[in-house]
């Protein structure tokens, strides 16, 4: 049987995240992955920026969208524990202080380039980014250190979610 290099490659990139996500789900030590290169101004600002127009707060920053963007730069970016719920179970915004604690900026590049998260992560804007934007972005996150708390688990579309979630209706149009 002849696994393709993508494949392979994609299935490596799954494994890792699994085992970093269950890492922070039982939570865990962190473990730090090499020193962040140090952030200057002009990067720290573009991720900054890339952070607030791309929409990571609204959802990876509990209250963000509720306060019109008027919340701490400290407290951003710590994961939300309100639920996503459609035909694909319920997902919730990940912690990206404590996610990005476990990449390296390669790493971080290779996850943007290939996983596909799921609903309703825009993964595709991620792979439309540039590589100076990602790394921009990892700075940041990384630069404001680890904070908080994990956020839950995944379910399965079989497994009903404590409240609060938001409910996606099933689209006729949209292949599951």
């Amino acid at each position: 049987m002849h696994i393709s290099h993508a494949v392979r490659t994609s299935t490596l990139c799954l494994l890792l995240i699994a085992g970093m996500m269950a890492t922070v789900a039982a939570g865990e030590k962190v473990p730090t992955i090499g020193q962040v290169k140090s952030v200057d101004k002009k990067t720290e600002e573009r991720g900054r920026y890339i952070i607030k127009i791309a929409g990571c707060n609204d959802c990876h920053t509990a209250g963000y969208a509720e306060a019109a963007g008027k919340i701490p730069e400290k407290d951003w970016l710590k994961g939300d524990t309100i639920g996503w719920r459609g035909p694909w179970g319920t997902t919730y915004a990940s912690n990206l202080r404590l996610y990005m604690q476990n990449l390296s900026e390669d790493q971080w590049i290779q996850v943007s380039r290939m996983v596909e998260f799921r609903p309703p992560m825009p993964w595709f804007v991620l792979r439309a980014m540039t590589e100076r934007d990602l790394l921009a972005v990892y700075r940041f996150i990384r630069n404001l250190g680890p904070a908080g708390e994990p956020a839950p688990t995944y379910l399965p579309p079989d497994q009903k979610p404590k409240e609060p979630f938001i409910l996606f209706p099933s689209s006729p149009d949209v292949p599951h």
